[in-house]
């Protein structure tokens, strides 16, 4: 049997990967809370791929809810990288004097959004990302304006790809091939 992890395969009989709209809720409710409902919010996105996709979706969800937030801008590629968010968050701040908050598809885009607010000295503004890597639990801890990312749980696709493939191996049906992992929002 092929269980797929954290992504899909052709012809896997299961994939495990983290529920992708639960992170960018999870991460645009703190912003939605953070800002008490009202305020300017850019996002920078990513390559089209689906987990990019669906944590802009979550986000934008959240913000349906919010209507005194308003998107500035959804639809800069940051590529996923330092540079990245580093180049789009500068374009979006050179172009918007208000923004109370940045949420990016994942942690390298974070720190490159992070940067810009520092070479621009913009100041108070909320950010927060997807992935809960190394690198942003560092940067939670330094002097950032990183507040939260959602953390994908290696462990948890893990354990729940050996107890799929176990199941398989034993010739039983999974009751669902596609099993979405809950992540965890992790803050200073």
């Amino acid at each position: 049997p092929v269980v797929a992890i954290d992504n899909t395969a052709d012809n896997a009989q299961a994939t495990i990967t983290t529920d992708n709209v639960t992170a960018g809720k999870q991460a645009c409710q703190y912003i939605a809370d953070k800002l008490g409902g009202k305020g300017n919010l850019i996002i920078v996105n990513g390559p089209p791929v689906s987990a990019v996709v669906d944590r802009v979706n979550g986000c934008k969800a959240v913000m349906a809810d919010h209507p005194d937030i308003k998107i500035l801008s959804d639809n800069q590629n940051g590529i996923g990288t330092r540079e990245g968010g580093l180049n789009v968050t500068t374009a979006l701040l050179t172009a918007h004097d208000q923004v109370d908050a940045i949420f990016t598809i994942n942690d390298p885009s974070a720190i490159g959004a992070d940067l810009a607010a520092k070479q621009l000295k913009r100041t108070g503004i909320v950010i927060t990302t997807v992935d809960g890597s190394p690198d942003i639990e560092a940067a939670l801890k330094e002097k950032t304006q990183i507040e939260a990312s959602s953390a994908q749980l290696p462990s948890e696709l893990a354990n729940a790809a050996v107890d799929a493939g176990v199941k398989l191996l034993a010739g039983e049906a999974l009751a669902e091939p596609s099993i979405l992992v809950a992540p965890s929002l992790i803050t200073r």
